[in-house]
């Protein structure tokens, strides 16, 4: 049995993971993490299902993650940061979705790294990451004559821009092109810009309401487009991948892995 604790266990995904966590036959519960003065701290993690665990929600890092074999976590930059710190204190192996990172950020991960296996994406779905990869095909064959433009849209409580899954898939595009994306970005367009530079990567950001996820590059030529699109529909599925990653990282060494390495996609 895979022994899961949860980061942000009160918060939507939170409760999306634990849910999942519960269901899976090769799993359990063993710990729930919330921030300090949560409402829900004290609480049975699965009280939003009318269950009980016997897990209490905490917010001592190191109770949380004692006799955890994993920690998932979709929660903010500065609170993973501290969280991986503390699974590198205690062995935990950690599958991480959260966004948002700093260059500074990213480096701390990887230096946690090089002490505990860590699955980091931007997007744990197994779908998304299939889209990835079509897109780096789709790119290899498309590099002339066509303008690549990026649209996400997203519920409105998400607090970065653009997306972490619309800059990977930038990354994708631009690297399969032999670009540089810091180089070749437009994340905004007002005014008179000019003709746009066929070499560049355009960005569009939609916030509002409930929409979980909604992903689509944009390939422009002459007299045809092709779209690539990718659309969540609910958080299970990113659950699930969650889930798929920690099965992956049983036996694996130290490292950063993402989900390309899970799904045998490179």
């Amino acid at each position: 049995m895979m022994k899961i604790a949860v980061a942000g266990a009160s918060g939507r995904m939170g409760r999306m993971l634990i849910e999942a966590v519960l269901a899976a036959d090769d799993a359990e519960l063993t710990g729930a993490l919330d921030v300090r003065g949560s409402a829900m701290i004290g609480r049975d993690a699965a009280d939003f299902l009318g269950r009980s665990t016997g897990v209490r929600i905490t917010d001592d890092l190191d109770a949380g993650l004692a006799g955890a074999d994993f920690l998932i976590d979709f929660t903010r930059p500065e609170g993973t940061l501290e969280h991986l710190k503390a699974c590198v204190r205690h062995g935990v192996r950690a599958v991480i979705g959260t966004t948002g990172f700093d260059d500074a950020g990213k480096a701390a991960l990887a230096a946690a790294g090089a002490r505990i296996p860590i699955v980091f994406a931007p997007n744990m779905s197994v779908g998304v990451n299939v889209t990835l990869k079509l897109l780096e095909l789709a790119a290899g064959i498309l590099r002339e004559g066509y303008d690549i433009e990026i649209i996400e849209a997203h519920h409105r409580h998400k607090i970065d821009a653009p997306s972490g899954t619309a800059l990977k898939m930038g990354e994708t595009v631009a690297a399969a092109l032999g670009r540089d994306l810091g180089k070749v970005a437009v994340y905004g367009r007002e005014g008179v810009t000019g003709e746009r530079d066929p070499s560049t990567i355009g960005f569009a950001t939609v916030r509002g309401g409930d929409i979980v996820g909604d992903h689509t590059v944009l390939f422009a030529g002459i007299g045809e487009r092709i779209e690539i699109t990718h659309r969540a529909a609910s958080r299970v599925t990113y659950a699930h991948g969650s889930l798929r990653a920690c099965r992956f990282l049983v036996g694996k060494g130290n490292g950063v892995y993402d989900m390309q390495d899970v799904l045998g996609l490179r």
